[in-house]
């Protein structure tokens, strides 16, 4: 996503994402998570040190066998030195595993605690930067990005201080060994290491463009599986078949590739290593030959020189991976870098008990950051005192759901202001302000759990009578206790196990649990059949008595019985007045209720809907 830094639109504030970059330093934000495990820490490099070290040992163990144990054919001496090489092997044994199990719980720790404060500072962020953003890719970040990171952090830092380490020692021991021989392994490794680099950027660019394929291949069916009643209402199936092939194709195209480019690099591998390491043999040999060296100090000076060029390999792959892993950092940091538009001030007003749920909107102005030139609500006023039920009816995009989305302070109006019991919503904390507010959506949202976990998102302290009378008045406990488990059911992640009035249901047990000062109900019985839709009108009904209530409404009898009714069109109020009143008096009124599926009433003649 390519977005100008700092960007921001409507109430100001708003943070956007930028292309990330690859710039090393900034995984130096992250060293402040490693300073709680400062002693796991300094464990893993001394067990590294000791592992480290234990493997330029062995090349000295290998000299004294070579030196003393064949060319003198003292079978006592190659049995020490033979001992004192597994003793070395084990200690570097017992070193690595120490260092391997430091190493990964604190990269495991790292991504465990960088998911927990990104998640957690994503809670605070608005609404509306995750439609900027794309929930999708935020969701990657907190997943992918800190495998990345766990990756780093718990293995490839690791090697490359193994190796470096290696690299130093090798090459002085080498040098103590042979200066001359060791001054022609200096030059050679460069000409050795580079074909093998140069053919694995190409291998990890095949890589990359594999997995992409696999995932492209992934996403593709996870969508066709999701909507597969629309694909095979639509007779689909053939041509979701060729298309889901042709991904195939692509993926097995792209990693025959790659396989064919990885051979490539083992081959030539092989064939440097074991071409240098002739080289080496056949010079050292010849000083062997003059005595300028023995056989042991010979195969010490290639057990060094294999030992400096891999490390040199393994380093230069990690500086891949410090790359990649850079630009998950700066991902992430971005996320934690956003400031929340909507927060609360510095010193937030109380509200004082008991909440009494009086709103007012005074000239309110609003349009969203999409759209800046086309506002929303534009010169708005409302006045809802306490106890008073008032409805919002009007087209789609006259701004009745942006009313509601202003008073929960999901956004800030550009003009105006909005206050609720007197003080203006921007003094109080959205925490606060929230948790005297209930809100049954038109499309209800349950996340993945069970029954009586869903309704209780309404106040997670509730008592499992209480769940069960929520369920009861909003009358969801007729279907909720015919589930194979009753409230222990899981309902599937989006309570897809349920059909669309039954999520409704339990989203209105859910307000009804949470028995709020201010009840908001944008169309809460859309998704309702005309028998289920007037046995909750009435709990509804029972809900709203003494308690301030905005309703959101697209068919007109679910608002006929509410004290006021503004009609909106184009972010203005229009018209305000009683059910009866409006349909004498206003066109639009007139014409939403004529749309709907109309019926005589008994005695008046008006139209309500069937």
């Amino acid at each position: 996503m390519e977005r100008k830094p700092g960007a921001s639109a409507g109430s100001g504030g708003n943070t956007t994402m930028n292309e990330p970059g690859s710039d090393p330093r900034t995984l130096l934000r992250l060293l402040h998570y490693l300073l709680p495990y400062r002693g796991r820490l300094i464990g893993a490099g001394l067990a590294l040190l000791v592992a480290a070290g234990g493997v330029l040992l062995l090349g000295q163990g290998l000299r004294l066998v070579v030196d003393h144990g064949f060319a003198e054919r003292d079978a006592a001496l190659l049995d020490r030195a033979l001992l004192g090489t597994l003793v070395v092997v084990s200690i570097l044994a017992a070193a690595s595993a120490l260092r391997y199990y430091l190493v990964t719980w604190i990269g495991e720790r790292l991504a465990a605690d960088l998911r927990t404060d990104v998640f957690h500072h994503l809670l605070d962020l608005e609404p509306d930067f995750f439609e900027r953003n794309g929930a999708g890719e935020i969701q990657s970040r907190l997943t992918a990005d800190t495998t990345v990171l766990q990756n780093l952090f718990g293995s490839s830092v690791s090697v490359a201080i193994r190796n470096g380490f290696m690299l130093c020692g090798a090459l002085i021991l080498m040098f103590v060994t042979s200066p001359w021989l060791a001054a022609l392994v200096v030059i050679g490794i460069p000409l050795t290491v580079l074909p093998i680099l140069r053919f694995g950027r190409r291998v990890r660019r095949l890589s990359r463009s594999s997995q992409d394929r696999v995932a492209e291949l992934g996403s593709f069916a996870g969508e066709v599986l999701h909507g597969i009643r629309t694909a095979q209402a639509f007779g689909h199936e053939d041509e979701a078949r060729s298309r889901y092939r042709d991904r195939v194709e692509q993926a097995f195209d792209a990693a025959v590739e790659r396989i064919r480019q990885r051979a490539w690099l083992t081959g030539v591998a092989l064939l440097v290593v074991f071409v240098a390491v002739g080289v080496v043999l056949w010079l050292g040999g010849r000083d062997v030959l003059a005595g300028r060296m023995s056989a042991g100090e010979l195969s010490a000076f290639v057990f060094y020189a294999v030992l400096a060029a891999g490390a040199v390999a393994a380093m230069a792959e990690v500086a891949g991976e410090v790359l990649r892993a850079s630009g998950a950092a700066e991902r992430l940091m971005e996320l934690m870098d956003a400031r929340p538009a909507i927060a609360a001030p510095p010193r937030p007003r109380r509200l004082s008990e008991p909440v009494r749920g009086e709103i007012r909107f005074r000239d309110v102005r609003f349009a969203y950051p999409a759209r800046p030139a086309s506002p929303a609500l534009d010169d708005f006023h409302l006045a809802l005192h306490p106890g008073e039920r008032v409805a919002l009816v009007g087209p789609s995009g006259a701004g009745k759901s942006t009313v509601l989305q202003l008073l929960l302070r999901f956004h800030d109006p550009q003009r105006g202001n909005i206050t609720f019991d007197g003080h203006d919503l921007r003094d109080l904390d959205p925490l606060e302000l929230r948790r005297h507010l209930g809100l049954v959506a038109q499309d209800p949202v349950l996340f993945s759990g069970t029954a009586a976990e869903n309704i209780r998102y309404g106040n997670p302290a509730a008592t499992a009578a209480e769940v069960h009378t929520a369920a009861r008045d909003a009358h969801a406990l007729d279907f909720i206790t015919g589930l194979p488990r009753g409230m222990d059911t899981p309902l599937g992640p989006g309570g897809v196990q349920l059909s669309g009035g039954q999520r409704q249901r339990i989203a209105i047990a859910r307000a009804i649990l949470r028995n709020p000062a201010v009840l908001l109900l944008d169309e809460a019985t859309s998704s309702l059949d005309t028998e289920s839709e007037r046995m909750v009108q009435q709990a509804l009904d029972r809900l709203m008595a003494h308690r301030t209530s905005l309703v959101i409404a697209h068919r007109i009898s679910t608002v006929t019985g509410a004290d006021r009714i503004l009609v909106l069109d184009r972010g203005r109020t229009v018209a305000v007045g009683s059910h009866a009143d409006l349909y004498r008096s206003d066109a639009l009124y007139r014409r939403l209720a004529h749309l709907q599926l109309t019926e005589p009433s008994a005695g008046n003649g008006e139209p309500v809907t069937a």
